[in-house]
């Protein structure tokens, strides 16, 4: 990928300061809570505020009524850059990229919604970038700063469980797929934007597609591969946090999923959305973490379900429909999204007690940072490799079926390098980062 467009933007690192001056892209939806979050922190100073979605803006602007509003990111950040320290990335996953790349560029510090990027060369762009300009990083994996998370990867480093044989991760949200997961393939034609939409600035680096409602904007966009990444790729990057954390994981020596076969079996849908239901195995190399000299860790959703005897592990009500499960050789541990871990079997572990943790608020803990009190939890430098990993899952769900080896050092799949098309995108002319 070429240098950004955004070059004649003169660099500018953050001051140390008493205040944090942020600017926040994107408001709406996710957005609007991240909005509400920062404004929380007694220390922040919204300054410029940005979407494409005029109504929205408006909305928020009733909550920063001193912000400086705009619907183009680009000229915020030319007429902004003295102005600002930092900023938060809550758009569409097809444009998480040219947006942080060119704030990192510019010294700013970023905090970036999940996933990190739409695609593996972006993310591996992104993260080197961060890691050079040293500026303060956050991916939005709110949950890790919470202390279900946290206590997960204390007790994972403490061997708790043993040394960790398998992984199972999984995402059976309970109406998620009718909401979210379209089977495709889209509408023919389109219908003009709402007036508030500027629907070619939303579109942004994909390629410009008729407008339709309640397909795309708002929250429905993630279903398909333009904009998307699927449901490993929004929410995988929260189940699998305190397993790559805890565990100390590095690349994937391979990676290979199913789908459901009425997707596969159609080249309408394959090109255009993603499954409705995805069972993605990553091989890691192991670590003095694991039994064995390679790690199997296994994603599932929509019609794919853990293992029946895994499942079967937790007797104390129905399985979390969102969790983590390590098997272990002295028993197993189970991370049910947003709430605390269970050491199983449960009477083997009747006398652990939850470690003492202060509170953490992810978004103050990033605006702390930036501050120079603290790190963050999920600095890219920890993340970007993370969802590096998950987001090669989907270039294995566009090949379902095969194994794909992967050589990370060189970003190349040598046994299908075929494959190595959907590790990255051309943008639309004019969006070229």
């Amino acid at each position: 990928m070429a240098a950004p467009l955004l070059l004649d933007i003169p660099a500018f690192a953050a001051p140390a300061a008493t205040k944090l001056r942020h600017v926040c892209i994107g408001v709406g939806g996710m957005g609007g809570h991240d909005l509400q979050r920062f404004i929380a922190h007694p220390d922040v100073e919204i300054v410029a505020i940005c979407d494409v979605d005029g109504e929205r803006l408006e909305k928020a602007a009733e909550l920063v009524p001193n912000a400086r509003r705009y619907q183009d990111w680009r000229e915020l950040l030319k007429k902004e850059a003295k102005n600002f320290d930092s900023l938060n990335v809550s758009v569409p996953d097809h444009n998480h990229f040219a947006v942080a790349y060119s704030a990192i560029k510019m010294g700013k510090h970023v905090y970036c919604q999940k996933p990190m990027c739409h695609d593996v060369e972006e993310i591996r762009k992104l993260t080197e970038a961060a890691v050079k300009a040293g500026i303060v990083s956050q991916l939005g994996t709110q949950h890790a700063s919470g202390k279900g998370d946290r206590t997960a990867v204390q007790w994972i480093r403490e061997a708790r469980v043993g040394k960790i044989k398998n992984v199972y991760l999984c995402s059976n949200r309970p109406g998620a797929t009718e909401a979210y997961r379209f089977p495709g393939p889209r509408p023919e034609g389109g219908e003009s934007p709402p007036a508030s939409l500027d629907w070619e600035l939303w579109t942004g680096t994909a390629p410009l597609r008729p407008y339709h409602p309640a397909i795309y904007h708002p929250s429905k966009w993630r279903a398909w591969q333009d904009f998307g990444t699927g449901w490993s790729g929004d929410i995988g990057c929260h189940i699998f946090d305190a397993v790559w954390k805890g565990l100390g994981l590095s690349a994937p020596i391979s990676v290979h999923a199913r789908v459901q076969e009425s997707w596969e079996n159609s080249p309408e849908r394959r090109a255009d959305t993603w499954p409705q239901s995805n069972h993605i195995t990553w091989v890691f190399p192991g670590n003095e973490m694991t039994e064995a000299d390679q790690l199997s860790v296994e994603w599932f959703d929509g019609e794919f379900y853990p293992p029946e005897e895994i499942r079967a592990m937790y007797q104390d009500g129905e399985y979390p429909a969102e969790s983590a499960m390590l098997v272990g050789t002295a028993g197993a541990l189970l991370i049910p999204h947003t709430k605390m871990p269970v050491l199983l079997p449960q009477s083997q572990f009747s006398g652990v007690a939850y470690p003492e943790m202060e509170e953490r608020d992810h978004y103050h803990h990033f605006v702390d940072a930036c501050l120079g009190k603290t790190e963050t939890e999920s600095h890219f430098a920890q993340t970007g490799p993370m969802t590096e990993a998950i987001i090669l899952g989907t270039v294995a769900i566009r090949e379902p079926r095969k194994t794909l080896e992967w050589d990370s050092k060189k970003m190349k799949i040598p046994n299908h390098p075929e494959a190595e098309r959907y590790l990255s995108r051309k943008y639309r002319k004019g969006w070229k980062v």
